[in-house]
């Protein structure tokens, strides 16, 4: 941790931090997740990282995502989806944004350098997320480029956050990831 001389010179001084939960997938996106959390919950400290050490050891899939929705995401404020190429494929990624908007928290999607684009030049992320962004409960933006754009963009999806009735969550949850 780097201690400035005068913290009231920085410009996230006296901010609140938040809680959140980064959801990605892991396989793909590792480097890019600890990346963030180095550059943006480490050094910067604008949020606290609420997520997951290691993966919930069970094979029991309602275990596993009462546990991400009870003891991690629960606890936090925003989710942030790490959206690459294939995080929109993945049914963990899913389901934890599908946990986000049951318990009413914010969303917020970061666009990888990864991601790819469609036929009709729009990023392919997971379809709960779409469906939020449409709607305008949540928020995205690509790869931040300081620690101010990344604290105002959760500051303004959780802003968006409170009209819950926005909130589209009527999607099945993934039973499969797609290879």
């Amino acid at each position: 941790m780097t201690i400035t001389p005068y913290p009231f010179l920085n410009p996230l001084y006296s901010q609140v931090k938040r809680k959140v939960f980064i959801s990605y997938h892991h396989e793909n996106d590792e480097g890019w997740a600890n990346s963030f959390r180095k550059t943006f919950s480490t050094s910067y400290e604008v949020f606290y990282d609420n997520s997951l050490d290691d993966e919930v050891d069970s094979e029991d899939y309602d275990y596993i995502y009462r546990r991400i929705r009870e003891d991690y995401i629960k606890g936090s404020s925003v989710t942030i989806v790490l959206c690459g190429a294939e995080t929109w494929k993945r049914r963990f990624v899913d389901w934890e944004i599908h946990a986000t908007l049951h318990h009413e928290h914010a969303l917020l999607g970061i666009i990888l350098a990864t991601a790819i684009i469609d036929y009709q030049g729009k990023y392919i992320v997971p379809d709960r997320l779409v469906d939020n962004v449409n709607s305008n409960y949540a928020h995205w933006i690509t790869w931040p480029s300081n620690a101010l754009t990344l604290k105002n963009a959760i500051d303004f999806a959780i802003s968006k956050s409170s009209k819950k009735e926005f909130i589209i969550n009527s999607r099945e949850m993934m039973q499969r990831s797609s290879s």
